[in-house]
């Protein structure tokens, strides 16, 4: 009874969004994306789109995401949104960073990414534009995706950090203690396979079409680079998302390295009380301004 009555209430938000989205205007968009996505399905071989045109949509995305945080740094107003404004980045940091990136992305992650076809044919996932879900289907999708990698996030990270583990493997991601959003990926090749082991999931769960693969691959790109920026920027839309962490949150965690374990949501840490360092650490900052308000009055 109760799989029944929650089959009701998902169909019942599906009609409620399908009606909502009958009155919105059209995307002017979504034909340019049409005939760019047919385009695509004429001239290349699905072999072709899956491999490369995941790289393709892997790297774009994380290099242009990680655009804004590299600019920040030489603009001085945005300065005071930086968490950790002790420590700036240096050119020394973030060349190692990049040549580290290179070596994860072409050695690491493109072998993986060249599986990508024969999943799509193992599982009959459809490349074809009419059976494209919606946007509403995909948006719904990445958050079950992002809950899912949350999860795992979580308890292997915490493992990662274990005393016997910590130095072989996890060290390595917190050679910076204030994070800059290049760094998202900078980690020994392990983490890199087990950690990402979790962003797969989701897929494996979720994947109705090849597209969700590639929303996916932006959606969690553009949490990751956002929560290891270094700064904690107003007005960013992904703070719209309910439970969402945030820069300020994973920041402490390089600062204190113990306690923010998950990767994208609040949930796990606040259940399992990971996150008690970070909340007196947010009290006794609240306190520190008020004193210097109270002075400066």
């Amino acid at each position: 009874m109760a799989m029944n009555d929650s089959v009701n209430i998902l169909n019942s938000a599906y009609l409620a969004v399908e009606y909502i989205d009958s009155f919105l205007p059209d995307n002017p968009l979504q034909q340019p994306f049409k005939n760019a996505w047919n385009y695509m399905l004429d001239n290349y071989t699905k072999f072709q789109i899956a491999t490369w045109g995941s790289l393709i949509v892997h790297e774009v995305s994380y290099f242009l995401l990680c655009v804004p945080g590299f600019i920040f740094q030489f603009i001085p107003y945005m300065q005071k949104y930086k968490i950790q404004q002790d420590k700036p980045e240096t050119w020394e940091k973030q060349w190692k960073c990049f040549k580290t990136l290179l070596f994860n992305h072409f050695f690491i992650q493109l072998p993986l990414i060249c599986g990508t076809y024969y999943f799509t044919e193992y599982f009959n996932i459809p490349y074809g534009w009419e059976e494209m879900p919606r946007w509403y289907v995909l948006v719904a999708q990445c958050f079950g995706c992002a809950v899912i990698e949350d999860a795992w996030h979580y308890f292997l990270h915490r493992l990662l950090h274990h005393k016997r583990i910590y130095k072989y493997i996890h060290k390595v991601h917190h050679e910076f203690v204030s994070p800059f959003g290049m760094q998202a990926e900078y980690a020994h090749p392990l983490e890199t396979l087990i950690l990402g082991t979790g962003f797969f999931i989701g897929i494996v769960v979720f994947c109705n079409h090849v597209v969700l693969l590639w929303a996916w691959v932006i959606c969690r790109l553009m949490e990751t680079i956002d929560v290891h920026s270094g700064y904690d920027v107003p007005l960013n839309p992904l703070h719209l998302v309910p439970f969402y962490a945030g820069a300020r949150f994973h920041d402490f965690h390089h600062m204190n390295f113990i306690g923010n374990y998950a990767s994208t949501f609040t949930w796990w840490d606040r259940l399992f009380g990971t996150d008690s360092q970070f909340i007196a650490y947010q009290e006794k900052e609240k306190k520190k301004q008020c004193i210097t308000k109270k002075k400066a009055n």
